[in-house]
């Protein structure tokens, strides 16, 4: 047995700092740390004792990942190595390498956990010192990057890096694009054996040139020369590639223009995209028809592709050269038709007196391209989308008209195919907006700019509060507090969303864990959209949200679900509340009563809590009809063992009125208004329902 004299001598003549934790505490102090810590620190030992280590850590929001470690190894029991930045008491920075360890008693639980710190401050600027070394390699790929679309991908394809300019040319945020396979700009133009001859070069550890055609995140396409650049490991095998692209889009559409002077005029007979343009500028500039109206139709032939790869490109051109002579006898000896692409054609069509004038010509297009065709033994039938637009709708130039066709022509694409569509300004004036407001939110969340306030849940009868409601205010620098339909209904669907979504859970776990410090044990509940609960990873991303917070436990965290949300699977939604329910999560139907399958979702979903909307709550004194579905509720919730709650409760009355139909819990701007989390504990302790709720009967 080791003399625990030299023990102690040993700990407090060590060079690293050592402290010790204690678990059974709440939030698990120091209650031992030896002078090496305290020269570390520049703390004494009495400024350090019953504090939480992690006061060393300052303000500093950006160690997440470590701090994730710290917690997974304190909840399992493990011992964990990380490197922290953490702050002397005169502000100073240093690096701490922390190596924690739990002790444990005789029963094999864990009782203490001992931190031993080492300042390796100097390691980290010898090795800062050897990065700098690089700056000149560092300044190199700065300069490529500001000249040269520039990415990264594993030999899996993943995307890992992706510069400023290859993010402009693709038109995907940077966040869309790493993670995610290469694949995803990939166009239809080149066969698959060109991929595979690229693979092949490149798996090889040599290096590939290439021209290659690409699609943007608007299903546009641009050309650029590349030069791919495997890395070779250790191994000389190549573990990731860099591409080096140059755009040669331009040069790309000169190549083609020679090629339709050379061969695509002659074989349709129709002018090409610079005498379609051409003419279009024309006639917007100098119209021969006077408050008449024109109209540009871009036409796409459907699968055209699979012709040439079925028949071959001699039996497709056929093909082109008899559906160009059938468009042409449709339109009037003013229109014109020609062909700008492949399989695409613009027609102008003009004098027209209204919208309406050009359905007929646009139906028989599609009529006469649907007709068979007979190429040698075989007989081929073909479809087109049509997209048109007008100069009578804020465009009367002719590089909005056509771009205004092509996406009416691709809503003709998404609808089926063999249709035509009409440029919708006020649809794409919506989209502007949303696209906007998706940008918004996503800077608002990178901003700090989002809070959760809360509004109260409680008994009534009992003057109990039960909970809070977590509910999202946006606020903005310039417009203040934006509310959630201000902004929710225009990102619901959309990947920000889920991100907004997981904030709001992680802000909520975190704001219970500071109320429990403050010795006050309110759960939560959080509002969550169909479509996060519905990803397949959700039950994952739940539980690494809760991971994060292992001093909350999951039962103080309720997830409410709209029951008018649009659970296309109750199956499958049943299966993932199931799932969260087994860490511990409870789930409540919200705004029940409102939806079409009230009674299925009630039966179906395992939801133990159930809220009445509102909107029958407070109307429930002046509407016999509202009263009766209250009523129903509370009768269905009893019959099915679920608790409920009602929401919407505005006065007195209407507290009095549910508490004799047997609804003792509620929550509304008669009980409280949402607050700041601040607020919420001064609320809390001297709120009292009124006296005549005590009385009631029931």
């Amino acid at each position: 047995m080791i003399d625990m004299s030299i023990l102690k001598t040993a700990v407090m003549n060590s060079r690293d700092g050592i402290t010790i934790a204690d678990l059974s505490l709440p939030d698990n102090p120091l209650i031992f740390v030896n002078p090496a810590f305290e020269e570390m620190t520049g703390y004494f030992s009495d400024e350090l004792v019953g504090q939480n280590s992690r006061h060393l850590q300052n303000s500093d929001v950006g160690q997440k990942h470590q701090l994730n470690i710290i917690r997974e190894a304190i909840k399992n029991n493990k011992s964990c190595l990380v490197t922290l930045r953490n702050y002397r008491k005169d502000g100073s920075m240093f690096w701490n390498e922390l190596s924690l360890s739990p002790i444990f008693n005789d029963a094999g639980e864990p009782s203490y956990y001992l931190g031993i710190q080492k300042d390796i401050s100097g390691k980290i600027i010898m090795q800062k010192a050897i990065i700098n070394k690089n700056d000149e390699l560092a300044f190199q790929k700065f300069a490529l990057d500001e000249h040269a679309i520039v990415n990264i991908a594993n030999m899996d394809g993943v995307i890992t890096y992706a510069s400023d300019k290859f993010c402009a040319i693709s038109g995907y945020a940077r966040e869309e694009l790493l993670g995610i396979n290469i694949d995803i700009i990939r166009s239809d133009e080149h066969p698959n054996a060109f991929f595979v001859d690229m693979w092949k070069t490149i798996s090889s550890g040599h290096t590939w040139h290439g021209e290659i055609k690409s699609t943007t995140k608007t299903d546009s396409h641009y050309w650029v020369k590349s030069t791919i650049v495997p890395s070779l490991n250790d191994k000389g095998k190549p573990y990731q590639y860099l591409g080096i692209h140059s755009e040669i889009t331009e040069r790309k559409r000169t190549e083609a223009s020679l090629k339709w002077i050379a061969h695509d005029h002659v074989l349709t007979g129709l002018p090409n995209r610079a005498s379609v343009e051409e003419r279009l500028s024309h006639l917007t500039l100098n119209s021969q028809w006077p408050n008449r109206l024109l109209a540009v139709a871009y036409l796409d032939l459907d699968d055209f592709k699979s012709v040439n790869d079925t028949f071959g490109y001699k039996l497709g051109d056929e093909l082109l050269v008899i559906l160009s002579k059938r468009m042409r006898d449709v339109l009037s000896k003013n229109d014109t038709l020609g062909r700008i692409g492949g399989d695409e054609f613009i027609a102008i069509i003009v004098d027209l007196e209204k919208n309406e004038d050009c359905e007929p010509i646009l139906k028989r297009l599609l009529e006469v391209i649907a007709e068979p065709v007979t190429l040698g033994d075989a007989v081929v039938n073909i479809s087109a989308s049509i997209g048109v637009s007008f100069n009578s709708q804020d465009a009367v130039d002719m590089d909005p008209l056509i771009r205004q066709a092509f996406q009416a022509m691709w809503d003709a694409k998404q609808s089926g195919k063999n249709c035509y569509r009409q440029f919708d300004t006020a649809q794409d004036n919506a989209i502007k907006v949303q696209r906007q407001c998706i940008d918004d939110v996503r800077a608002a969340l990178f901003n700090n700019e989002f809070v959760l306030h809360y509004q109260p849940k409680v008994n009534m009868r009992t003057g109990e509060v039960i909970g809070v409601e977590a509910l999202i205010r946006w606020q903005h620098p310039e417009r203040g507090i934006i509310p959630p339909l201000d902004f929710l209904p225009a990102i619901e669907g959309h990947a920000i969303s889920l991100e907004l979504g997981e904030w709001v859970i992680h802000t909520a776990l975190s704001q219970i864990s500071q109320w429990q410090r403050l010795e006050l044990n309110l759960p939560i509940s959080v509002n969550i959209s169909a479509y996060q609960l519905t990803q397949k990873n959700f039950p994952d991303r739940l539980s690494i949200l809760l991971a994060a917070h292992p001093l909350v436990s999951p039962h103080r965290l309720e997830l409410e679900i709209l029951e008018t949300s649009a659970l296309s699977d109750i199956n499958q939604v049943s299966g993932i509340m199931t799932t969260c329910q087994d860490m511990g999560v409870s789930f409540a139907l919200d705004d029940f009563g409102t939806g079409y399958s009230s009674l299925t979702y009630l039966r179906r979903l395992p939801a133990y809590i159930i809220k009445i909307d509102q909107s029958f709550v407070r109307d429930m004194l002046e509407d016999a009809d509202d009263l009766a579905i209250v009523e129903g509720v509370v009768g269905l919730a009893k019959a099915f063992q679920r608790e409920v709650i009602a929401e919407g409760v505005e006065t007195i009355t209407h507290g009095i009125a549910l508490l004799k139909l047997g609804c003792e819990l509620a929550q509304g701007y008669g009980i409280a208004r949402p607050m700041p989390a601040s607020d919420i504990p001064e609320w809390a302790s001297s709120w009292k329902p009124d006296d005549s709720w005590r009385s009631v009967d029931h």
